[in-house]
């Protein structure tokens, strides 16, 4: 079986209140957020909370997202990056580290492929992923606590993790070879 899920970031400000929510349908979803973060990291952790979430089954994931960033981050650069002690082409320490990392250890042995969708668009996936992302945006943006869905049947509750630091540059282990993933 396939499991199809969308995953989207928000931030109010860029850097702001931010963020996050991954979509499956209407009684399976989660969602979550930091008081001050960027989309990318909003981005990153709804993929990052859609793969913890679906981590109990043995489904292929098919992860629908408007984020060429996250898709490519994923699907192309972390590979070099790990190889290069998590360093992009030009030396400089790759972004959002902590949160890529834990995507890298999140995705090993899955079975995942990533589509590219245009965002705010009218694809009702992607719309209802984007409306509980920028819902715990402004939850924060509020002072308060964001409504984080029902989540996945059978999943362990998430606890709250802190966002990534965008400055972290700490060498990686060994390089592990990322299982194939399929770019629509």
């Amino acid at each position: 079986m396939t499991i199809t899920a969308s995953a989207d970031g928000s931030a109010l400000g860029n850097p702001g209140p931010a963020g996050w929510a991954w979509y499956v349908d209407d009684d399976t979803w989660g969602a979550g957020g930091w008081p001050h973060g960027t989309n990318n990291m909003g981005e990153l952790k709804a993929v990052l909370e859609l793969f913890r979430a679906t981590a109990h089954v043995d489904d292929d994931l098919h992860v629908l997202c408007d984020s060429q960033y996250v898709i490519n981050t994923i699907t192309k650069w972390m590979p070099g990056w790990k190889r290069k002690g998590w360093r992009k082409g030009d030396g400089k320490p790759v972004m959002n580290l902590d949160l890529i990392k834990e995507i890298d250890d999140a995705i090993r042995g899955r079975r995942y492929t990533f589509e590219w969708v245009r965002g705010h668009v009218g694809h009702v996936m992607n719309e209802a992923a984007d409306a509980r992302a920028r819902a715990a945006a402004e939850a924060y943006q509020r002072g308060r606590e964001p409504d984080t869905g029902p989540g996945f049947p059978g999943a362990a509750p998430v606890a709250p993790a802190s966002p990534s630091s965008a400055a972290s540059s700490a060498p990686a282990a060994a390089p592990v070879t990322p299982p194939p993933a399929t770019l629509f």
